[in-house]
């Protein structure tokens, strides 16, 4: 069902693309070019799109290694407010140079500017410019050959003072929220963009770590966290075959090591069925849990904590850090030690921890010694 579905949506996502190149047809995507050469949009995407085998990623049977960035906004909200076409396409442009694959952006960064809450926490309406702005972006990220990540809400929607933050902690708390999310927002999502080649995964929460611990984020219980974590993945597996992750602040709480593993396969399965589970983890770092946690660059995912029996990405880190290393070496030991890629934070330098100039020793020392694992289909 989900591959007649597949095969339906492509046929449409064809005719947008062709549609978006002009009446000349001079610009036109990777996508666009390979059908014409005889190849149908649903081979197209079965060729490009990112599985999991065991713990590696695989892109028409080979190897793919996350040679990443966040890119989480160029614009607060950028998906539904001030979305800037032409720097999205510049910048595509030049992580792809680099040696970049993918990045990690927030398509929903706080507020009821995109997703509209009632006061019961169900939803009243989607943003209907949230759509036509992410249609373009994944249009520009399949025609540079960049694979996203996409962030469906962060910690900050739960802050006192943010515009419906007690909705959207009632959203994650009730069952029949969590439902109107998922029906109004999460599958439409899945269906409108998982015929994208483009579409590398769903992170569905930035940092929820904050929700479960800061008063000002409403200290919301891993039960209803797992819960709300539980139903999205399991809808996502049901209507798609998008990849599915939580971007967690630290490993904290992705691991039976520390304080328990909160998207471990067993407990979102007793939340909310067998198709509720993660498909990678995506555990960030900072330095300042360096004493209490470790250096992950230095060990294999497992000895970091982690349970060995999903791809593991460092989802963010900063590119520039106060360890010493640099994110050469950084990148280069995450390699060398099994991780399966590495996302810094950011590449277009949102905040004082760095931009893809100070990346770019890092991202380009991977280009040329695994190319092949970066970009394997080329």
């Amino acid at each position: 069902m989900k591959k007649r579905i597949l095969s339906m949506l492509l046929s449409a996502s064809l005719v947008l693309s062709m549609t978006a190149c002009g009446a000349d047809n001079t610009e036109s995507t990777d996508s666009v070019q390979e059908a014409a050469a005889g190849e149908s949009e649903a081979d197209i995407y079965e060729k490009k799109h990112v599985t999991v085998d065991g713990t590696a990623f695989k892109v028409d049977g080979k190897e793919l290694w996350i040679n990443g960035v966040n890119t989480p906004w160029q614009n607060w909200n950028d998906f539904g407010g001030n979305f800037d076409e032409s720097f999205w396409d510049s910048h595509f442009a030049e992580l792809h140079d680099a040696g970049v694959n993918a990045s990690r952006i927030w398509v929903n960064c706080n507020g009821m500017s995109i997703v509209r809450l009632k006061s019961d926490g169900t939803v009243q309406a989607v943003d209907e410019d949230h759509w036509t702005d992410l249609d373009k972006l994944f249009e520009l990220a399949e025609k540079h050959d960049i694979y996203i990540m996409a962030t469906l809400l962060s910690f900050d929607h739960f802050k006192d003072g943010n515009t419906g933050s007690d909705r959207f902690r009632l959203m994650v708390s009730d069952d029949t929220a969590t439902q109107s999310y998922i029906d109004s927002y999460v599958i439409p999502f899945v269906q409108r963009y998982g015929s994208s080649p483009s579409l590398w995964s769903i992170d569905l929460m930035n940092e929820p770590d904050w929700v479960y611990e800061n008063a000002e984020c409403g200290k919301v219980g891993w039960d209803k966290l797992g819960n709300f974590f539980a139903k999205c993945s399991a809808a996502i597996h049901e209507n798609s075959d998008e990849l599915v992750t939580v971007g967690l602040g630290m490993v904290k709480y992705n691991s039976d090591k520390y304080e328990g593993n909160y998207v471990s396969d067993e407990y979102l399965k007793s939340l909310g069925g067998e198709n509720a589970y993660l498909d990678f983890y995506s555990t960030h770092y900072y330095f300042w849990q360096n004493s209490y946690m470790g250096y992950p660059f230095e060990q294999s995912p497992e000895s970091f904590g982690l349970d060995g029996t999903k791809p593991c990405v460092i989802g963010e880190a900063a590119v520039l850090s106060e360890s010493g290393r640099t994110p050469e070496q950084d990148y280069e030991n995450a390699y060398n030690n099994g991780w399966n890629g590495v996302m810094a934070w950011t590449s277009n330098g949102v905040d004082n921890c760095g931009s893809l100039d100070d990346l770019m020793p890092a991202v380009t020392k991977m280009r040329d010694m695994i190319k092949d694992k970066l970009f394997p289909l080329e």
